[in-house]
């Protein structure tokens, strides 16, 4: 991410010249993937659901997840001060907080093949709808970067917990 950061500087490169063609086009509704009341919604279903298996270091990542998320992402648009239009861009924050709630979801929900497939169109869906419209298609993918990182620091603590994995019954 920080590679990335330093690589486009401050201005947009030819790729995302290339997306901010599209600005003011439908994709423009894409937005609804990283829109905070949608993530919220998402964000809270998983937590319910946590709370009811009482599996409370995932509670803990879910609650702690999301702010981590918001609080970098600033931190490094200061850091970064890439700016598109009158405010900072690089990372996406809107991309960071939903690929970590998306990794909350696989974290709670289990990482079968669907869920998987699902958080992935619909990471590539909001990845699309902000680099349309209000950032750079490399801050949405500083975003994804950023959110990864923390929604596999999550797991990994998790897996800190205490808890024993569990094992596929053919490999002991």
């Amino acid at each position: 991410m920080a590679l990335l950061g330093w690589a486009v500087g401050k201005g947009s490169t030819a790729v995302d010249d290339w997306f901010q063609q599209a600005h003011g086009s439908g994709l423009g509704r894409l937005l609804f993937f990283t829109d905070q009341r949608t993530v919220a919604v998402i964000l809270v279903g998983v937590l319910a659901v946590a709370v009811y298996r009482r599996r409370w270091p995932l509670v803990a990542a879910v609650v702690v997840g999301p702010v981590a998320a918001i609080w970098l992402s600033r931190f490094f648009k200061a850091v970064f001060g890439r700016q598109k239009g009158d405010a900072v861009a690089y990372p996406s924050g809107h991309t960071t907080l939903m690929v970590v709630v998306l990794g909350m979801v696989l974290l709670v929900v289990g990482a079968q093949l669907y869920v998987v497939a699902v958080a992935i169109v619909w990471a590539l869906l909001g990845m699309l709808g902000q680099a349309v419209t209000y950032h750079y298609f490399t801050d949405a993918v500083g975003g994804l970067l950023l959110g990864s990182v923390i929604a596999c620091l999550a797991a990994t603590l998790v897996g800190w917990s205490g808890r024993s994995p569990r094992r596929h019954p053919r490999f002991p």
